[in-house]
This record gives structure tokens, sequence and C-alpha cells, in this order.
């Protein structure tokens, strides 16, 4: 199941008297059926079904269309060669999550081998394994699958064991992942930035361990130590894979999701890391080894009436986009 026109909510300030200067991301957006050249492709999993299969808080069907609105007013600096497309969104019909990975990743597949980078909206954290379906088949026989690398920004590991068989949530995507890198025998690099002690058992701690995961608590997110560990995590993988749970974020800046955290990373700190894993990304591989990102957990019926966890959403989104080039600050 899908919105019936995503491209709906791309509406924004004109600021005509500035010209091509003054665009907004609304004003540069395509549906991807119109696209001529490889750029960022947003795609939407609009779900509740994983969350509610979590014992989590719902709301995060509605999170794709409102982050569209949250970016539609950003401003635009990605040039005239840059472009930015709209793939739509999946949603699950009832219960039907997997069905909706499914399609999900057969989309996120086709947009990559259209070489775009694409960007999923959620939704529930259940998007990772969509995710990384959709990845793993767009880089099927390429040796870069092999040396992947997952980054995760979240309170949690979510590597919870399913209740039911063959049945995932927003808490188990890291451990499907992890099982089906085994079952074709390949590593499982998995770097999770934010975990909240409190947040997170004994046995999920025990699960990571054994996982060989590795992570950054969230009260030692400001050490120089954080940022020493993303790079050197990105410098030995050959393609990364980052998702961006906003429960990462504290929850006076970040309201809106299913779990909130009690402490999290500060919005400031998560931008900087987030750029740092864009750099270092760029610096090693041309044009650059982030493949694949999404931004997980956004739910608006939980956010503060000035939409604090949308816009820090949106910022989250421009920053993976990564669409300002190079040496192309403003001012």
């Amino acid at each position: 199941m899908t919105h019936p026109d995503p491209m709906t909510a791309w509406q924004g300030r004109v600021d005509v008297i500035d010209g091509r200067a003054g665009l907004r991301w609304h004003q540069v957006v395509l549906p991807i059926a119109q696209s001529t050249a490889p750029g960022v492709a947003v795609l939407g999993f609009a779900s509740d079904a994983g969350i509610r299969r979590n014992h989590g808080r719902p709301g995060a069907v509605d999170g794709p269309q409102a982050l569209r609105h949250y970016l539609a007013n950003l401003a635009w600096h990605g040039g005239e060669s840059g472009a930015l497309y709209d793939a739509g969104d999946v949603q699950p019909a009832g219960d039907a999550l997997e069905e909706a990975q499914t399609d999900y990743a057969r989309r996120a597949t086709r947009a990559l081998q259209q070489g775009h980078r694409v960007i999923g909206l959620g939704g529930g954290h259940e998007i990772a394994w969509a995710s990384y379906q959709g990845l793993a088949a767009a880089l099927a026989g390429d040796a870069r699958l092999r040396r992947l690398g997952v980054v995760n920004f979240d309170a949690h590991f979510d590597l919870r064991r399913p209740e039911h068989a063959d049945r995932g949530s927003s808490g188990t995507p890291f451990l499907q992942i992890a099982e089906a890198r085994a079952a074709s025998g390949l590593p499982f690099d998995y770097l999770c930035l934010g975990i909240s002690e409190t947040a997170n058992t004994r046995a999920l701690f025990e699960r990571a361990a054994s996982l060989g995961v590795q992570y950054v608590a969230d009260v030692d997110i400001e050490s120089a130590r954080a940022e020493a560990t993303l790079r050197d995590f990105v410098a030995r993988c050959e393609a990364i894979y980052c998702t961006f749970c906003l429960d990462v974020l504290p929850p006076s800046v970040a309201p809106g999701v299913s779990a909130p955290s009690g402490l999290g990373v500060p919005l400031h700190r998560a931008v900087a890391l987030v750029r740092a894993l864009v750099a270092e990304c760029r610096r090693h591989r041309a044009p650059d080894k982030l493949v694949l990102a999404d931004v997980a957990e956004f739910s608006p019926p939980h956010d503060a009436p000035d939409g604090r966890t949308g816009r820090a959403a949106a910022r989250i989104v421009y920053e993976l986009a990564a669409l300002r080039k190079p040496g192309s600050d403003p001012g």
C-alpha cells in the first residue's frame, strides 16, 4: 500500500526575487519516474506494524509524509548539477509487515541500480531490515557487500529476538541483518552510536558482545573517542549503510518518537558525527562509500506543537543527503 500522492507535501516559500539562488527543496524535487540523472532519492516507509509488534507507541505511520513537509522548505544548496527525487511511499496493509519490507527493498534496489543514493523516511525502525535487503540485492556480486558496515545512531541496539518466528519488529532489524549475513557467509560489521545503558537489558548487551558489535554510549558521545571510533570503522569498510533512529536525540529535542530516551545525544553532536561520517565516506572512495541511509521512528502525533522532532529529522536528512558540494559552504 502506498500514499496516494506524496508529492503534495512538497510546498513552501518561494523567493522569486532571488531567482535560482533562492531555491528550496520543494522547488527542485521531482518524482523519481522523471529522473534523468543520478541524485538523491527519498523513499518513505509508512509503517507502525513493527512498532506495534514491539509494544511501542504507534504514530510513525505518519512520519514520511510529515517529514516531507519539513524537508520542503529547506534551502537548496545542491547547485545546478544536484538532483533530488521522490520515490513515493510503501505502507503495510494492516500487519503485513514482511510483504511491505519486500516491496520497499525492491524499490530501493531499483533506485540504487539507477545510481541514486536512497534515503529512507520512516516510519518505525523496521525500515532497517527492508533497507538492508534492498542494499544487499543491489550489491549482489559486488565485493563491497562483504565489507559493508552498518552505522546506527540509536539509543537501542535493536537486536531483540522476535517473539514469534519469522515475524520481526522495530526491535529486531539488526539481529535479522546479522543472521542474514551469517547465512550468506558474510561478516557482520555494526557500529551503534548513542547507546543508553538504561534502555538495553543485560541480554541485549550480551547479544551485542557475542556478535562483535561496536558501540559508543550516550554518556561518552562527546568524547574524542566517539569520532575516532566512527572514522576507524568507516575506513575499514568498503560500503556504508547509515540509519538514524530519532530516539537517540534528547526527548526535549525529539519528543515525537516511539520510545523516547532518558538522556540522548545532543543534536549539534549528532549533526557533527553525521558530517564526519559523510566526510570520511567521501575521503576513501569516489564518489563515496555511503550508499544508503534512512531516518527512523518519526511519530508526528507525539511531536511538540512547534514541530521540533520534524525539524530535527529534516536536518539529519539534509546532512545525510550531502547535496551541498564540498567547499561550497554559503558565505
